[in-house]
């Protein structure tokens, strides 16, 4: 097995433990600071620049604070293969950075990545979707479930439903865990 895989594993398995204990203890700590956020973006992208390196490809990598969290973009090169079918590659890129962030920092991290805008471009669309969906709950007065998303995308959902006045919750166990939109 190459180093570089067992580093990670290593990482994982170390985080895995770290995440157990601190989210068992129950307490909620003050938002982070900025300048705390893009420490978290700088750790974040050294270790997505040292795996672009290893795997010998090229990508840019833009680091911003938004809504409270670090939220690093890869652009440039032919990168959508790090994307993946409906972006599970994506996802597990971004928890193993935020987990060699946890790692370095000793926090854990709630930062967000994404490559070649393929969240941007999934939050246009879930917004117009949610938009067409609790418009047809108001008018047909029907509850109406959606496929199984993931938490990004079921946040994105909640979020519009919201901004429309209606409700919406969350229902069944990942990965099968749905949104149901309730008409007002």
């Amino acid at each position: 097995m190459p180093e570089s895989v067992e580093v990670v594993e290593e990482s994982v398995e170390t985080t895995k433990e770290t995440t157990t204990e601190s989210t068992t203890e129950g307490a909620k700590k003050a938002p982070k600071s900025v300048a705390k956020l893009e420490e978290e973006g700088d750790i974040a992208a050294d270790y997505l620049e040292a795996l672009l390196d290893i795997a010998d490809l090229d990508g840019d990598i833009d680091i911003d604070v938004e809504n409270g969290r670090a939220s690093l973009a890869i652009v440039g090169g032919k990168l959508t293969h790090l994307v993946g079918k409906d972006g599970e590659v994506l996802d597990a890129l971004q928890e193993l950075t935020r987990l060699a962030v946890q790692t370095s920092s000793g926090d854990r991290s709630r930062l967000m990545l994404d490559i070649e805008n393929f969240r941007a471009n999934r939050r246009k669309e879930l917004t117009t979707l949610a938009k067409k969906l609790g418009e047809e709950a108001k008018s047909s007065g029907e509850e109406i479930k959606l496929e199984p998303m993931n938490a990004f995308e079921r946040k994105i959902i909640h979020d519009t439903i919201q901004d429309m006045g209606l409700t919406s919750e969350s229902e069944g166990e990942d990965p099968r865990r749905f949104v149901v939109i309730f008409p007002s």
